[in-house]
């Protein structure tokens, strides 16, 4: 579905993405993790077309996308929820959800699928009027990761769902992303926290420093030594 091929970014005179390529297959769970600063928000921003690569290809669905505007890019059925969830605090959580489906045309199907949105996420309904800036941490990115729904995409691309939430909210979030991909979501996982990452998707990639250097399904690199000692703090 997705495909990267020796992808190169820079911000400013700073090489970001030194030569990276993945890809991510329909109804996968694919995640990316390395520490701060290796490129994780970098690589989603240049799929999402905030960033423009120097060099390189990006195909989606077989259909180069590596120079399409993000409106063009969202357009074509990819999502991104971005890190620090974004939400627009003076807005309703409705004008919210309402505004993830703004390159849609169709109210009717809009009005179907905030209501699937409102059984995916309870707590957004009982908050539907309410202001976004007033719900709490892990209500605000349930909303962002809902609001990207809303654009009824082919692959979410998420970063750093669980950052900054308690521990119970980590559950819940983890949660929701799995149950969205078994429901058949496509999804592009950015998540420091490794465990969670490696425990919850089916493939990963590791970056460091903008260049792969490790991939291959969640649970040999969960056990994977170098990766125990890098990302979880420990080793066998």
């Amino acid at each position: 579905m997705l495909c990267l091929t020796e992808v190169v970014t820079y911000y400013g005179n700073v090489q970001a993405l030194k030569g990276i390529s993945l890809e991510v297959l329909q109804e996968e769970m694919v995640a990316l993790i390395g520490s701060n600063g290796a490129g994780k928000t970098t690589t989603l921003r240049t799929i999402s077309g905030l960033l423009a690569p120097a060099s390189g290809e990006i195909r989606f669905q077989d259909q180069v996308i590596s120079c399409c505007p993000p409106f063009e890019i969202v357009k074509r059925g990819i999502a991104h929820c971005p890190e620090g969830r974004r939400v627009w605090p003076d807005m309703t959580v409705f004008e919210n959800l309402w505004m993830g489906g703004y390159l849609r045309r169709n109210s009717g199907e809009i009005k179907g699928d905030m209501e699937k949105i409102y059984s995916l996420f309870p707590r957004l309904q009982e908050r539907r009027d309410q202001p976004a800036g007033s719900l709490s941490g892990g209500e605000q990115q349930m909303l962002a990761i809902a609001r990207a729904l809303m654009a009824k995409p082919k692959i979410l691309l998420l970063d750093e769902p669980s950052l900054g939430l308690a521990p119970i909210m980590v559950e819940r979030v983890a949660e929701t992303a799995v149950n969205l991909n078994r429901a058949g979501t496509t999804i592009l996982l950015i998540e420091q926290n490794a465990n969670l990452a490696l425990k919850i998707s089916s493939r990963a990639y590791v970056l460091e420093v903008g260049k792969i250097t490790l991939s291959g399904k969640s649970s040999d690199l969960l056990a994977n030594d170098d990766v125990r000692r890098a990302y979880l703090g420990k080793a066998k």
